[in-house]
């Protein structure tokens, strides 16, 4: 018999893998006895990456969650593990020191054994410093090498970067392959390569299933001496998510490998469970498309986990894309044209922006980048005319040092928009502000919660924190939940619902349902001084949701503020990243069109300005 081979169920990215929300924490711990009953699995990814945030996003506490769902694991010796952004720890942005030591003696003490820290730029300085965070907090840090396929990510230079972070502690190495672009010959000698270099690390492979590699690849990392291979259970398997275990098991025993037997009773069980999540809700927000293998996928290297949201938001960009077509008198497009002119155009983007790994939150951003791009191209407009804040910090070096050179484009944008790039320790560009969420919460009278977590959360994602507390963001999904269900149950025409009643903490309220292109009203908390119309009406360049400010340092603008032209009044996000609205001409706001956190499509008026 061979070398033994362990697996791990991913089953936080499964579900973001094929599309946008994760399970209730009911749902969660009604599935674990399954999950422990295949008997196969040694570890579960229960958490990290986008679930805390998602969490938020449908009412739901996740401190609660993670506290729950990674018990039962434990108590059947199985370990549990997280994902972690470095410098960004669970969110899209960056974080300051104080938040990313918090961030671990919480999820320690909420139950995650491990974590696995990834950087997208692969840049130690912000990968060590969550190396020694981790390990402070009794967390088992497990580094990631985030795999790419390009003229700079060879076989060497992820050996390389592996024996940095063997040196600075870390326990564990992952190959993140994380859109499954990884070639399986060079993933097998990095394997190789990092045992050679010390025989006892504990190596992990994660790869997703869309392009079509995954299964050499698995194959060829165990035999490079890999310990555990990550895998999923159908019908959440293959397509923009992992292999399934099934396959992997009888492919590596068939291989020699020492692996452990599948109770398939517990298999069907977790199967049946999962369908029945998908038909509960979740199915409304998984794109029948990411249920495929696509080898399209090879060339623009989007990673599976982004795969999920993107396609479900993909239908909001196409929508829009195409109002404005017929609005002008142009033919629409399918989804699938929209979808290989992004391909294309991150391809295009990516060697642009100096080859960043294509991964959170830098997958984001030059998806995000080359979306907008398509977008403007296709209105008539050039490329590179809204480029959001977050993406410049990509490529200014503020989140880190980037693989590669950046193009002399944005060299010239730099200079002529008053940009420097940087080459300092990313997180000098980032103060502590613990202290600043404490005093937020003794005002709000908010508990700071167990092992300050509720302190944590807030600190983490202030604006979806704040949604969920006062129920906005409960009342929000289940209005959105029930338009897409009675879309899909398409009931007689003129027999559509056009209310709904949501409870939220025990309040009810009425939440009308729109059908088709419907005008946006205007929110029961938009400031108004004047009628509406008088002054520059100040249009929304994009849809997304409309925020005052993107953090708790800028004062929001009111109705009666003075303002000149230039300034930033407020932001709309969307795909995940804040774009700046400015002022186009100097003046007083006469009206502010929406509350915060308020939806907005393309062209709707956010200001007045006389």
């Amino acid at each position: 018999m061979g070398k033994e081979i362990k697996f791990s169920l991913v089953f936080r990215d499964m579900w973001q893998s094929a599309g946008k929300y994760q399970p209730r924490v009911d749902q969660l711990t009604k599935v674990a006895p399954a999950i422990i009953k295949m008997g196969c699995f040694d570890r579960v990814e229960t958490n990290g990456g986008g679930f805390e945030q998602v969490n938020l996003l449908f009412g739901e506490n996740p401190n609660k969650a993670v506290r729950e769902w990674t018990k039962p694991f434990h108590e059947a010796g199985i370990q549990t593990h997280m994902l972690d952004r470095a410098l960004n720890a669970l969110r899209m942005s960056p974080c300051p020191k104080d938040l990313r030591r918090l961030f671990y003696k919480v999820k320690k003490a909420q139950g995650t054994d491990i974590t696995r820290i990834f950087c997208g730029l692969n840049d130690p300085r912000n990968v060590i410093p969550s190396i020694q965070y981790a390990k402070e907090a009794g967390m088992i840090a497990q580094a990631s090498l985030c795999i790419t396929h390009s003229p700079i990510h060879t076989v060497e230079y992820y050996i390389n970067l592996a024996k940095t972070f063997i040196d600075a502690g870390a326990d564990e190495i992952c190959l993140k392959d994380m859109a499954g672009i990884g070639r399986p010959e060079s993933l097998g000698k990095i394997c190789k390569g990092i045992k050679e270099y010390k025989k006892d690390i504990i190596v992990q492979y994660h790869s997703h299933a869309g392009p079509g590699f995954n299964m050499a690849s698995i194959l060829e990392v165990a035999r490079g001496g890999c310990d555990y291979i990550d895998t999923a259970v159908a019908p959440l398997s293959w397509g923009t998510g992992h292999a399934d275990i099934i396959a992997v098991q009888e492919m590596l025993k068939d291989a020699g490998f020492k692996v452990k037997d599948i109770n398939m009773e517990a298999y069907m069980e977790v199967r049946t469970q999962i369908q029945e999540m998908m038909d509960d809700f979740l199915g409304y927000y998984i794109p029948a498309l990411n249920h495929l293998n696509n080898s399209l996928l090879i060339k623009p290297g989007l990673p599976g986990g982004m795969m999920g949201s993107l396609m479900t938001d993909l239908e909001d960009n196409l929508k829009s894309l195409n109002k404005w077509k017929v609005k002008n008198g142009q033919p629409e497009l399918t989804t699938d044209q929209l979808l290989v002119k992004l391909f294309d155009e991150v391809a295009y983007v990516w060697p642009k922006v100096g080859y960043p790994c294509l991964v959170t939150p830098f997958s984001q951003y030059v998806k995000n980048l080359a979306l907008m791009n398509v977008m403007q191209m296709e209105k008539g407009k050039e490329r590179w005319s809204m480029i959001a804040d977050t993406i410049w910090d990509m490529i200014l070096g503020k989140s880190g040092q980037l693989p590669g050179p950046v193009d002399k484009i944005f060299v010239d944008m730099a200079k002529a928009e008053g940009r420097e790039f940087l080459t300092s320790d990313p997180q000098e560009n980032y103060p502590d502000d613990l202290d600043t969420y404490r005093q937020k919460m003794a005002e709000k009278g908010w508990e700071l919660g167990e092992d300050e977590e509720e302190l944590f959360e807030y600190a983490m994602h202030p604006q979806q924190y704040e949604a969920y507390k006062s129920g906005a963001a409960k009342a929000a999904f289940e209005k959105d939940l029930a338009e897409r269900k009675s879309k899909k149950n398409a009931p007689a025409a003129g027999a559509e619902p056009k209310q709904i009643t949501v409870t939220v903490n025990g309040q009810s309220y009425k939440v009308d349902i729109a059908y088709g292109a419907q005008p946006a009203a205007t929110p029961s908390g938009a400031q108004s001084a004047a009628p509406a119309g008088e002054g520059l009406e100040i249009l929304s360049p994009l849809e997304g949701k409309a925020y005052l400010v993107s953090s708790s340092s800028e004062t929001p603008k009111k109705v009666g503020d003075h303002v000149n032209e230039g300034d930033i009044i407020c932001y709309i996000e969307a795909m995940k990243v804040f774009n700046r609205i400015k002022a186009e001409k100097t003046g007083t706001i006469t009206s502010i069109n929406f509350t915060s956190g308020d939806s907005v499509e393309e062209d709707d008026v956010l200001m007045t300005i006389a």
